[in-house]
């Protein structure tokens, strides 16, 4: 399997050749093997990107911005995808390729398969089969019925002393009820309050939130604005020279 990185070598912007480096760059690091196809001096690779980027992973104005990055005809993700998997420690797993021996990906895929076969286990000693035969006597109350006879004799006996404990309780409750309801008020009181100034923080942080994610979005837009312009500009400059060449032919 050969991994391919679709590249811009003439981009004029910055920002698309810097992702183009961090991309080259992390794979030769890891040892990866890995082929540059570039779009700017070669028609066919630039048109077979194109094609086979999938619909749902275009941009709005349907054209795919490098680095792309596959695995021979196989579509592993642009850019962005990369660098999430690479945050993960997934990049293996993003290129469609089994992890070397010793690399943390393999380590992690490892403890994932060993927590499963612990958990397996540990239920079936959870579950052990339930066989053990109970006594005749038990499972037909006859052992233990003059017992159980005994007992309802005593608690007939105890029950008239709980019952009088039972009254004195109560009336001791209805004399401390009256000064309990002051302090649950004032509970009350200082807990409305507190939930109020959480909930203006709550709010305060959320517009907080609300403004940077409108500030980002609009980074973004100006960053692919910028790229789709400059992808122009080389479209038209690399229309100029085929023109020049069928003029001096």
């Amino acid at each position: 399997m050969v991994i391919k990185v679709f590249l811009a070598s003439s981009s004029g912007s910055t920002a698309i050749k810097k992702k183009q480096q961090d991309v080259v760059g992390f794979l030769e690091a890891l040892k990866v093997d890995y082929t540059q196809l570039d779009i700017a001096c070669n028609e066919e690779n630039r048109m077979w990107m194109r094609q086979n980027v999938p619909t749902e992973k275009k941009p709005t104005n349907g054209i795919p911005l490098p680095p792309q990055i596959f695995n021979e005809e196989s579509y592993c993700g642009d850019y962005d995808t990369f660098f999430e998997a690479k945050e993960d420690n997934l990049v293996y797993t993003f290129l469609g390729l089994p992890p070397p021996p010793g690399s943390k990906e393999a380590a992690d895929k490892e403890h994932i398969v060993e927590n499963g076969t612990h958990a397996e286990e540990t239920n079936a000693e959870e579950n052990p089969d339930d066989s053990t035969e109970v006594p005749v006597e038990e499972r037909n109350g006859d052992a233990h019925g003059e017992e159980e006879q005994e007992a309802c004799e005593e608690e007939e006996g105890e029950g008239g002393e709980e019952e009088e404990e039972v009254a004195d309780d109560e009336a001791m409750e209805g004399e401390t009820a009256g000064d309990e309801e002051p302090a649950e008020e004032e509970e009350a009181e200082e807990a409305e309050e507190e939930t109020d100034e959480v909930t203006e923080d709550t709010e305060a942080r959320a517009a907080e939130e609300e403004q940077e994610e409108a500030d980002d979005d609009r980074e973004e837009e100006d960053l692919q604005s910028e790229e789709e312009e400059e992808l122009r500009q080389l479209e038209e400059e690399e229309e100029g020279e085929v023109q020049e060449e069928e003029e001096a032919e």
